[in-house]
């Protein structure tokens, strides 16, 4: 099966803003695949360059080296067949919350009627039907992650990037949230690449988590199947004795990486 994401030995070296005969390797030698309809999370510790890897994959950042394919085909510019959900509000403050959902549809050049029928059955989806009037002021931090998520599947991506979407919310709306995607994300089994801090987040939403090494010249060290029955609930797969195998495992791999990140931190503070 062609992947429908593929990162292919993805080197990136950024030159130092204050002296650019220094350069800092990011990510280095990484190869990553996700099939299509898979749902693939990337856990490691702060700084080890998870995000970057999702910037070259929606083609926002060119890599040094290595090269990436979209379902079989070399990615030139921004990957039109990607969503991309970030972990900072990217709502717009004039628009309202319907405006928001269908501004990609109307930038793609859809007829108002069909984007304005399409944002409403999103938002709908997402529980937030009857609030398409209000501006992102009048909304819950849920509300606005809910209005996000449905920007993003509005357009019917095949491939959904999340960059630690939901770290900001309080965990009972996280939980919430996060069977929310899994449970759109089972009706159209799209390829999904989330990048999170959260271990328990990573293995109760996968069906694969890849850990990354501490920078610089991050890595993949660490790859692990997660077995656990579908659907999942969230907050109940935790109790799984499955659950607690694989974080035992996988905890067991990321916990050096952890502390190296939190002495290279310091030592740079």
């Amino acid at each position: 099966m062609v992947p429908a994401l593929s990162l292919d030995n993805i080197t990136c070296t950024f030159v130092s803003r204050d002296d650019r005969a220094q350069r800092y390797t990011a990510v280095a030698n990484t190869t990553l695949d996700i099939a299509p309809g898979e749902f693939v999370s990337v856990v490691g510790p702060t700084g080890c360059g998870k995000s970057t890897l999702l910037n070259v994959g929606a083609g926002l950042l060119q890599p040094s080296f290595g090269n990436v394919n979209v379902f079989g085909t070399p990615l030139s510019g921004i990957n039109q067949r990607a969503g991309y959900m970030f972990q900072a509000e990217a709502l717009m403050p004039w628009r309202s919350a319907l405006q928001n959902v269908v501004a990609g549809l109307q930038f793609r050049g859809m007829d108002e009627a069909q984007a304005r029928r399409l944002g409403e059955e999103w938002l709908t989806r997402v529980g937030l039907q009857g609030f398409g009037d209000r501006y992102p002021h009048q909304l819950s931090g849920g509300m606005r992650k809910r209005v996000a998520l449905a920007q993003t599947l509005v357009l019917d991506p095949d491939i959904i990037l999340m960059d630690e979407p939901f770290s900001a919310l309080d965990i009972q709306t996280r939980q919430l949230m996060e069977n929310e995607v899994l449970d759109l994300w089972s009706a159209k089994k799209k390829a999904v690449l989330f990048i999170t801090h959260d271990l328990d987040e990573a293995i109760a939403m996968s069906d694969r988590v890849v850990v990354l090494s501490a920078g610089p010249g991050t890595h993949p060290i660490g790859e692990f199947v997660i077995d656990l029955p579908r659907p999942r609930d969230v907050a109940e797969i935790r109790a799984h004795p499955r659950f607690v195998e694989l974080h035992a495992q996988i905890w067991g791999v990321l916990r050096e990486e952890v502390l190296k990140g939190y002495q290279q931190q310091k030592h740079q503070a």
